[in-house]
């Protein structure tokens, strides 16, 4: 029972991860204008995500476009496109195959082992989910950083972390606990009961046929 827990526990986060893998996928937050410095506070704010471009006005109307080329897009951010569709898909079979592996679930009672190693690839699929959402959120806070601290950068055209970053930093690491807490959930004693199921099988067969032999008349 307790494993059983274990293993809802380690679903629900990686679920709750996956979730706000997709909302990071969408935001357009993903860098925003920076008012650092010595920069000139103006009417509009800027900002940017993998898909669209937006203008904030001071009266609160938002204007977002989105990008019209995928080739002239710059390399971080076709490859961090590319990441985060891939893991979100990632995370999408994770949950189908999670949900058949786990103990809760009544598909596959028959074998044990099976089951449990369903679940913990599973896991396995929510944690490179989790890891290609970390790589492709800290490499595009890298370029931010690294824009922000070049001096040939303008200072008005300075861009800072948007909130996008943070709800990614936060659902790869849901993810891959998640995912961690699956790939733990075939504890040894699973795989030592199994074992032992499957080498008493032949000796009670062979006490059966001793007992029918043994109670048939000569």
């Amino acid at each position: 029972m307790a494993n059983s827990g274990f293993q809802l526990l380690g679903y629900f986060l990686a679920l709750g991860g996956w979730i706000a893998i997709i909302s990071t996928t969408a935001l357009p937050q993903w860098k925003q204008s920076s008012y650092a410095g010595d920069a000139i506070i103006t009417a509009v704010g800027l900002y940017e995500g993998l898909w669209m471009s937006c203008a904030s006005q001071s009266t609160g109307q938002v204007q977002c476009k989105v990008f019209d080329s995928l080739l002239s897009l710059d390399v971080h951010v076709q490859t961090c496109r590319a990441l985060m569709v891939l893991s979100v898909l990632l995370g999408f079979f994770a949950i189908i195959i999670s949900v058949v592996g786990m103990k809760c679930t009544r598909v596959g009672d028959s074998n044990p082992m099976i089951k449990g190693r369903i679940a913990v690839s599973g896991g396995v699929l929510f944690l490179l989910a989790g890891l290609c959402t970390l790589v492709s959120v800290s490499w595009y806070a890298t370029q931010v950083s690294y824009q922000f601290f070049n001096p040939n950068t303008p200072v008005n055209a300075r861009f800072e972390f948007g909130s996008a970053l943070f709800v990614g930093w936060a659902a790869a690491s849901l993810t891959i606990l998640g995912g961690s807490f699956l790939c733990c959930s075939c504890s040894p004693d699973d795989r030592r009961g199994q074992q032992y199921y499957s080498q008493s099988q032949p000796s009670t067969a062979r006490e059966v046929e001793l007992l029918t032999e043994s109670s048939s008349p000569d």
